[in-house]
């Protein structure tokens, strides 16, 4: 892929190439990357065929291993910009990943992408998913699923990194009062300035059992730490220890007797014996280290 030298012209890039699909179903999780390209999309189908274009679409797989408030903002969202938009239902994928191999990404992705393309098939539509360039970076074998079942990742494919991603969902947003209103979470948070998130099964350490409780553990320990404050946070599950991971910029916040003890006993009231702190702090793929 030939080097792309600005923003505006990787938009561009961008641009052509949803065009050249005609019509397309976004695998939309409620991220930041997936919710800039239904946006984007939408937008230049709507330039190019005017308002009320049923040219773009959604789908959102919901299940246990996924945060139940990104799928709650997939369904605000497309509500809130009129895009039809479906929820398919992923609880069989725990069953198929619960060994949690190396390669459970793969699996999954396999397994749900397999479904959200048997559905774009059946009415002619391109489906495409939120993957950008810097995902490239990190240890990904659910993209071996998607290029194995034609899935496009458009953002990807025009050059664009995380980065130019949220700046540029910031710009679409200053240009349309209704998408800007759509973009705001329920907390208060512009979408744009969303910490980036994984599904739930990436906190639990390869080989090790994943269950719906632990997945729940997680979730309600990280919606918690977040409720301090913390914006990028992960709870990793090591058996009855909760590791957890903020920011290096943010662990001394954590530095303080009172905050400590709240934090230790909502801990352990989501299920675990322990809390410890990751003296490291957060990094992007930590569990693949």
């Amino acid at each position: 892929m030939s080097y792309i030298s600005t923003l505006d012209s990787r938009l561009q890039k961008l641009r052509s190439i949803i065009l050249d699909y005609g019509q397309m179903i976004i695998a939309l999780s409620g991220g930041v990357d997936s919710v800039f390209l239904l946006a984007f999309a939408a937008k230049v189908f709507e330039e190019s065929y005017g308002p009320g274009s049923d040219r773009i679409a959604a789908l959102t797989a919901s299940g246990p291993h996924f945060a139940p408030d990104e799928v709650e903002y997939a369904v605000h969202l497309c509500s809130m910009l009129g895009i039809s938009h479906k929820t398919v239902s992923a609880e069989d994928v725990l069953e198929l990943i619960e060994d949690n191999p190396q390669d459970r990404c793969y699996t999954c992705k396999k397994s749900i992408f397999s479904q959200l393309k048997e559905r774009a098939d059946m009415v002619g539509s391109v489906l495409a998913d939120g993957t950008n360039l810097d995902d490239m970076d990190d240890y990904r074998p659910g993209y071996r699923a998607l290029q194995e079942l034609g899935v496009s990742s458009p953002l990807k494919d025009a050059g664009l990194t995380k980065s130019e991603i949220r700046c540029a969902l910031k710009q679409l947003a200053a240009d349309d009062p209704v998408l800007e209103s759509a973009l705001i979470l329920q907390d208060g948070t512009p979408v744009w300035q969303k910490p980036a998130f994984a599904c739930l099964a990436s906190r639990i350490p390869y080989g090790e059992k994943i269950t719906a409780d632990k997945l729940d553990a997680i979730y309600r320990a990280e919606v918690f730490m977040r409720s301090l404050g913390f914006s990028q946070v992960r709870v990793r599950h090591h058996g009855d220890v909760a590791r957890i991971e903020v920011l290096p910029e943010d662990r001394h916040k954590l530095y303080d007797d009172a905050l400590m003890d709240r934090v230790n006993e909502e801990i352990r009231a989501c299920g675990f014996s322990y809390a410890a702190l990751d003296l490291g702090g957060y990094r992007m793929g930590n569990l693949n280290r």
